[in-house]
């Protein structure tokens, strides 16, 4: 087993790791809170250096790298991982407290996108332009083409510690941009691997930079630097709208929060609607923007749909997340765990009945299905981020589209039901950014289109998108003489 307890690094600036004499943060275990290393943290003028470097080597290396060697970076990046594959699966459970098997994968999709982005890299096509549309336009020839932005501060969250990094470093590299990475400080080992295995496959020093530390501390001075031309932020909602904020006439992409409706119609599959339930409304302890939350189901079936979740919940194993038998493992803190327990017993006290689960030990919170919740309850309103799932009747089409749209949140949704002129009418009718018809929320492969509508964000990932986010269209005119 991996011994991470000698894990100790700082930030890296220009291929040159920073850590004597800087303030340091202890990483924990979230299952059994054992210490399992450290950072140094980075200060503001660390801040600076980097996007100082990044822009430098931006203009002296980057934006002059052809495309095919940036895309064959991407692929060694990918073969390298792969065969790195259970290091780094086991680094993700242990600062994440993942289980094993959801770390594997999340390790698995790491691969795939730095993979598409490769692909991508070759693939950032521009048009021409028939300048004889226009009067005058005779003898002319417009084209355009994508090219970089420069500077790309990367900040992500400490879900999906991994691949949430690659979502915007792969492309930001296939685009032949440099980056400013600020990880999550509670899961910083997985981006220093990545940054390792980077350096191994030929990066040139300075195109990936990190930054360790608070969020607080480091993010206004990334985001306000002048030299920085795209944030592309993943986390909360009130950080994010901050972050748009100082970010001013800076190209922006946000990935925020939701709570995500899932709608069962009455000729809906149950037994797949229950297991995709299961899965999408506990996977990482429900910590994913869009793990299923609010659980609409026809009144026809709400008592079978309700009885076959419990008792499918209820086998669930919650442990240790490198046992291989665990399927849930803690929550990211133990705080975390008990602001969640708060929000089911707020919910009880106001008369929702918890059907399963609903104790906590420690950062451990057993998977919670909660019944007869009413729409001002935290646990239907506000993002849970964390194992409860509530689950809901309705009468009508319209009506449950109205408890769907009841909300100021709006990432992903799913729809489970074998009638394809409903579904498709009740996913044109849902106001999120993408809607799933026989399969849950929380599903998303890395290179669809993926980004939120009304307070869940702005712009959107999956390589092909981002890699549009991380560039500008540039119109060259020619006057044939």
């Amino acid at each position: 087993m991996l011994d991470v307890k000698t894990f100790y690094y700082g930030s890296f600036i220009n291929g040159e790791e920073r850590k004597k004499g800087k303030n340091e943060l202890e990483v924990i275990n979230p299952y059994n809170q054992e210490i399992i290393g450290k950072i140094a943290c980075a200060t503001v003028d660390d801040v600076k250096d980097a996007v100082k470097c990044a822009e430098q080597v931006f203009q002296e290396t980057m934006k002059k790298m052809p495309a095919h060697e940036r895309s064959n970076i991407l692929r060694r990046a990918g073969d390298l991982l792969e065969t790195k594959s259970e290091t780094f699966a086991e680094v993700l459970a242990l600062e994440a407290g993942k289980p094993i098997r959801e770390a594997r994968g999340e390790v698995s999709r790491a691969v795939q996108v730095l993979r598409f982005s490769s692909e991508g890299a070759k693939s950032i096509y521009g048009e021409q332009i028939p300048m004889d549309s226009a009067s005058g336009g005779e003898n002319q020839i417009g084209i355009t083409k994508r090219v970089p932005l420069g500077v790309v501060a990367a900040i992500t969250p400490f879900n999906f510690p991994l691949n949430l990094v690659l979502h915007k470093v792969a492309p930001a590299i296939a685009a032949g941009n440099t980056v400013v990475l600020k990880p999550a400080e509670k899961t910083p080992f997985s981006s220093v691997m990545l940054y390792q295995l980077f350096e191994e496959v030929g990066l040139p020093n300075g195109v990936l930079n990190i930054v360790m530390g608070p969020g607080q501390e480091l993010v206004e001075p990334l985001v306000t630097h002048p030299k920085v031309k795209k944030v592309s932020f993943t986390g909360s909602g009130v950080v994010g709208w901050k972050i748009n904020e100082m970010a001013k006439r800076k190209k922006v992409t946000l990935e925020l929060g939701s709570n995500a409706p899932n709608i069962i119609f009455e000729d809906g599959d149950l037994d797949n609607a229950v297991n995709a339930i299961t899965m999408g409304g506990y996977t990482f302890a429900g910590q994913a923007c869009v793990s299923a939350q609010r659980i609409y189901v026809h009144e026809e079936v709400y008592d079978k749909f309700l009885g076959k979740l419990v008792a499918k919940v209820n086998t669930l194993e919650l442990g240790n997340p490198l046992e291989e038998s665990t399927e849930m493992g803690p929550m990211i803190t133990e705080d975390a765990a008990q602001r969640a327990e708060s929000w089911i017993n707020e919910a009880t006290v106001k008369g929702a009945k918890v059907l399963t689960g609903g104790n906590r030990k420690g950062a451990l919170l057993e998977p919670t299905v909660i019944a007869n919740v009413t729409p001002e309850m935290k646990v239907v309103c506000a993002e849970v981020f964390a194992p409860i799932v509530s689950v809901i009747p309705f009468k009508t089409e319209d009506e449950v589209i109205a408890f769907a749209n009841d909300t100021d949140l709006g990432l992903h949704a799913g729809v489970f039901t074998r009638d394809i002129n409903r579904a498709m009418r009740v996913a044109d009718s849902i106001e999120t950014g993408g809607v799933w018809i026989n399969e849950v929320s929380v599903r998303r492969y890395d290179h669809i289109p993926y980004g939120g509508v009304k307070n869940s964000g702005i712009g959107k990932e999956g390589v092909k998108y981002a890699i549009e986010e991380m560039t500008d269209s540039k119109f060259i005119g020619i006057k044939l003489v």
